[in-house]
């Protein structure tokens, strides 16, 4: 049984070349073979007839060989393959996921305005992919917070103890594993907890913040057993934070190797693929490379 592939999506930009440095690492890491892609936009508006991809072309592409151009000097290669396709990359892109393990991509290509912190194929992968999806982010996004306390690789994870992704913890667990790098699980909880009254008056909560946060690190601590097994090798530690997920992700991503997220899970009144605001927050502003988990099938 052959392995997948890491795939890198390529565009010319100055982000993609990165993103692709990183594939390449990741791709030795997980002893995979390297698909490089570079999908040629036909099209300047979406149609139905041109969102999937044509026929590989085995002719010359500049993308393409700019990309092997990039690599040149590199030594220790994973195997590599190049395919030039045609169609709509926020289209294209995601489909590509059902035949790899992973699809990388930079924070921003060659299209788009160059406001935008995150391009819309970046969005549309993360969004739509089957597999994984990790955005690279330009270096120099200025996050707030102190530097970590200890030094060393580390991966950071978003945990929501109300509603755990598994699929989520399992990947961080593995890239912790890969990465010889210690887990930093933030499970954030909602404070300061506010009730209403009669006549709109807010009344203060019957429960201490010292109560919630107590109560939070036991349930991440239960969540995060199963996968501590698996994985003895790796030091995971939960960290109890007020407030603002997405704010404390961020935070946390300053000097991190990865930053791993969860995507929404469908529901029964919003059918469609959702990120979530936290994922998209993340996404926009992490210092550090962000993975986006697709649920497993079964939970979407």
């Amino acid at each position: 049984m052959s392995t997948l592939p890491v795939i890198a999506a390529v565009d010319g930009s100055h982000d993609s070349l990165r993103a692709l440095d990183w594939a390449v690492d990741t791709a030795l890491l997980r002893k995979a073979p390297l698909r490089v892609v570079h999908v040629r936009q036909y099209a300047a508006w979406p149609q139905a007839d041109v969102l999937v991809a044509g026929p590989p072309d085995t002719g010359e592409d500049p993308v393409l060989d700019e990309a092997r151009h990039h690599l040149a000097q590199r030594a220790g290669l994973p195997p590599m393959e190049y395919i030039a396709l045609e169609g709509v990359p926020g289209g294209v892109l995601p489909e590509l996921g059902a035949d790899a393990q992973l699809l990388v991509l930079g924070s921003r290509g060659r299209g788009g305005f160059t406001s935008l912190l995150l391009g819309s194929n970046g969005l549309a992968s993360a969004r739509d992919a089957v597999c994984p999806v990790v955005v690279v982010p330009r270096p120099g996004r200025e996050v707030h917070g102190e530097a970590p306390a200890q030094q060393g690789p580390r991966v950071v994870v978003g945990l929501n103890v109300d509603s755990p992704d598994e699929a989520t913890l399992a990947f961080a667990f593995e890239e912790a594993a890969r990465r010889g790098a210690r887990l930093q699980v933030v499970a954030a909880y909602p404070w300061p907890v506010q009730s209403w009254a009669a006549a709109g008056q807010i009344v203060a909560p019957a429960i201490d913040e010292a109560s919630i946060a107590s109560e939070t690190r036991t349930l991440a601590e239960q969540l995060l057993a199963p996968h501590r097994g698996r994985n003895p090798e790796v030091r995971a530690e939960a960290f109890p934070v007020p407030g603002d997920a997405a704010g404390h992700l961020v935070a946390a991503s300053r000097d991190a190797d990865l930053v791993v997220v969860g995507r929404h899970r469908r529901r029964l009144l919003a059918p469609a693929r959702m990120m979530g605001s936290v994922t998209h927050a993340v996404l926009l502003h992490a210092a550090a490379p962000i993975a986006v988990v697709p649920p497993t099938p079964a939970e979407e």
